[in-house]
């Protein structure tokens, strides 16, 4: 597990570095990457598309990677994700000197397509555990995921900051991503143990995504879980690309301010995943957990949208953390069990079409209810949140494995 807890946390340091430099390159007033003559309107909309490009090509292309990884294995794929990865990354950087929004834009798309590193983890990890012991791996690339949340807003938020250094600016930590995205391939291919036992035979197409979702809802066993999916992942993704955008509104903040933020969150993602999770695993079926955090989950976003004193920001937050902390692994272990073992990556794509097809919803939504109130894409989160622990409680029968 040691070399999926390396790629996973170097990953999420990655995608959490980047967190607090495109809000505040789009809203903060300082940020010189827009005229005056853009109005905040529409920046908030072309931030939604921005945020969008990257679900929207994952839509297409994480399907795609599954099916190879059942095909070809795990390891030769999760290094082309990641390759794609760094690409992104740096085109973004040179974007950024370049001041392209189109470059932005397409910069984002790219790792889109290559970026399902995640699923094909989750289905490695699906491939070597059942049961209690695949809740328990799930929870401990959910710590992983914490931990890079800590270090990476923050770091991400100081590297952008040229008052920490005279040469940093928005690019930094851009570059930095990349260097280190290189460094988590090597890894990859070092360290990364093959686990994919039977070699499946799936045939590959551009319009897997779409076949997925149509499959998803065909199915009576996943039916219900796959909905929850993509209705928690819209939930989710409201809060998520949206929260920023309220506190560079509501307080002033700062690409450093946001990033210690996000590494507050991050410390309470890690202690739930690598504390709690196990020992509930342990108690609880994930059935039982998700029926009581997919609630607390709308609750801890509602807070958030009421404080005008930054402490009660500060206050509400781990709400939200312990909540999706305990609530992703239960549901992906909910999902897995759905399949048999030959079918782990392939319903784990499916699970990757849904959320990518819920996370670019928000942006491309929120942009427009951004436009008209920075809160209205957290009330939205937290209606759609709730929606998905009504489907789940109301219509989820049990696992088929």
């Amino acid at each position: 597990m040691l070399p999926v807890f390396l790629t996973v946390f170097i990953d999420m340091l990655g995608i959490g570095i980047i967190i607090p430099v495109i809000p505040a390159l789009f809203f903060e007033p300082t940020s010189d990457f827009f005229t005056t003559e853009i109005s905040n309107a529409d920046r908030s909309v072309l931030y939604g598309w921005l945020l969008a490009a990257y679900p929207i090509m994952q839509f297409f292309g994480a399907p795609i990677l599954g099916a190879l990884s059942d095909r070809y294995g795990r390891k030769p794929l999760l290094m082309l994700s990641l390759f794609g990865t760094m690409v992104g990354y740096l085109l973004f950087a040179v974007a950024l000197l370049k001041g392209s929004l189109w470059l932005l834009i397409f910069s984002r798309m790219l790792p889109g397509f290559t970026g399902g590193n995640i699923s094909i983890v989750y289905s490695a990890i699906a491939d070597i555990s059942e049961g209690a012991e695949r809740t328990k791996n799930f929870g401990f690339v959910g710590m992983a995921f914490g931990l890079g949340f800590i270090l990476g807003p923050a770091l991400g938020g100081l590297m952008a900051d040229e008052s920490v250094v005279s040469w940093f600016n928005a690019a930094t930590p851009f570059w930095f991503t990349t260097f280190i995205t290189g460094v988590n391939i090597a890894l990859v291919y070092a360290l990364f143990q093959e686990t994919l036992r039977e070699k499946g035979t799936r045939a590959v197409s551009f319009f897997t995504g779409f076949r997925n979702i149509a499959y998803s809802f065909k199915t009576p066993n996943l039916r219900v879980v796959f909905a929850v999916s993509l209705l928690l992942t819209l939930g989710f993704g409201f809060f998520t690309q949206f929260f920023a955008v309220a506190l560079i509104d509501k307080f002033a903040y700062t690409e450093k301010d946001i990033g210690i933020m996000y590494a507050w969150v991050g410390v309470w993602l890690v202690i739930t995943q690598g504390g709690l999770v196990p020992r509930l695993a342990k108690k609880y079926p994930p059935a039982t957990l998700l029926k009581v955090t997919i609630l607390t989950l709308a609750a801890g976003v509602f807070l958030v949208t009421i404080p005008d004193n930054i402490a009660w920001e500060f206050a509400f937050a781990p709400i939200i953390a312990i909540s999706q902390g305990i609530s992703a692994p239960n549901l992906i272990s909910v999902i897995s069990g759905q399949a048999s073992q030959t079918q782990q990556g392939q319903i784990l794509g499916i699970n990757q079409s849904m959320q990518s097809f819920g996370a670019a919803l928000p942006p491309a939504i929120g942009g427009y209810l951004a436009a008209m109130d920075v809160l209205y894409p957290l009330f939205t989160a937290a209606v759609v949140i709730t929606l998905s622990w009504l489907v789940f409680t109301v219509f989820f029968q049990g696992n088929k494995t």
